[in-house]
């Protein structure tokens, strides 16, 4: 099956890397944003199946694109990739409808047994 992807990251190494996590072990679709805008930009104008999301970005940081996909009941699954490890901010995103948060840099293994976990093949 080929999911479609969101990899949103203002660094454009850490949207590569997470491009080639994805593209190793998955059939998959990436389109990639820059910032949080960009992101909710693509959310509603096409299906994601699943959005790697950064928290630190400009113009509209993670927690805005959280908030945002909430709002608009946009149907897609987010796992959280930041170096914002803080027990707070983990609770945080979780209760906006994160699937579940990854540490950067991102090693394949920990984002392709997350994405298993919820069964994303």
């Amino acid at each position: 099956m080929s999911y479609s992807v969101l990899v949103c990251d203002d660094s454009t190494v850490a949207r590569k890397q997470v491009k080639r996590c994805l593209q190793a072990s998955l059939d998959v679709d990436i389109v990639e944003a820059q910032h949080g805008a960009e992101a909710l930009a693509l959310l509603q104008s096409k299906q994601i199946d699943l959005v790697c999301l950064d928290l630190t970005m400009p113009v509209v940081d993670g927690i805005g694109v959280l908030e945002g996909i909430k709002e608009q009941k946009i149907e897609s699954f987010v796992v959280v990739i930041s170096a914002d490890i803080q027990s707070e901010m983990k609770a945080k995103v979780a209760s906006l409808g994160a699937l579940d948060f990854i540490e950067k840099p991102v090693k394949p293994d920990s984002l392709l047994s997350v994405l298993h976990k919820f069964g994303i093949r």
